[in-house]
């Protein structure tokens, strides 16, 4: 018998999303923050500080959002567990019943359903309650430190580059600069994101850039506009 181990794009979804959700952020909202602050004609260190407060800061926020939004998600998987296995050990022939009537509405008939109702119990009855009734499946169970942690670390390093543009140019070469190498290292990101999750690469560095460049814009507007009143 050939044995060979099966890598689906499913299993990468709990950290790739918080990681591409993290490094699209830091890029954008740091590479906006300098664009508007300098639009406005601050001083080089107050656009260096803006950039590296909008990097702690959106860091530490990502984690602390992503932690609470997955150990929601967590905490009713745990409910739903809990009460799975309470019923399982009260009440096991109606959730036999059950698991059946769920194999039926999949195409089994009634002594096939009953059969794999009883091979599965057998073999791990909560697993299967959890996967067939509820939708828990093991690939996707919700992992709360990981996604902080992928959240925050994906997010300092997307912000990064525009911290560094911001260092490095000066003048108005400091916000061509930062937009340029921003809307460059989106369209990567975009490209990267869509690869790993098996989409379109044309169609992921698309719409993230398209974003990207209208917050840049949004926020140089808004700093030129503020700038001309101070």
């Amino acid at each position: 018998m050939i044995r060979h181990r099966e890598r689906h794009l499913v299993q990468r979804i709990g950290w790739m999303r918080a990681a591409v959700l993290g490094a699209n952020d830091g890029i954008v909202s740091t590479a906006s923050l300098i664009v508007g602050v300098a639009a406005a004609n601050s001083s080089r260190s107050a656009i260096l500080l803006t950039g590296i407060a909008g990097l702690v800061a959106g860091a530490m926020s990502m984690a602390a959002g992503e932690y609470v939004s997955v150990s929601t998600q967590s905490d009713t998987e745990k409910a739903d567990r809990d009460r799975e296995t309470r019923e399982l050990a009260e009440e096991p022939e109606s959730e036999r019943r059950e698991l059946a009537a769920i194999y039926r509405s999949r195409g089994l008939d009634a002594a096939l359903s009953l059969q794999v109702a009883d091979q599965l119990m057998a073999h791990d009855a909560l697993g299967a309650h959890l996967r067939d009734e509820l939708g828990i499946n093991e690939m996707l169970v919700a992992r709360p430190v990981q996604a902080a942690f992928a959240s925050a670390g994906s997010f300092a390093l997307g912000a990064i580059l525009p911290v560094l543009m911001a260092l490095i140019f000066s003048g108005a070469r400091l916000v061509e600069a930062v937009t340029a190498a921003s809307l460059v290292l989106l369209a990567l990101l975009g490209a990267i994101g869509a690869r790993t999750g098996g989409a379109s690469i044309w169609r992921g560095a698309v719409r993230v850039t398209f974003w990207g460049a209208l917050a840049m814009g949004a926020t140089a507007l808004i700093g030129k506009l503020a700038g001309t009143q101070l």
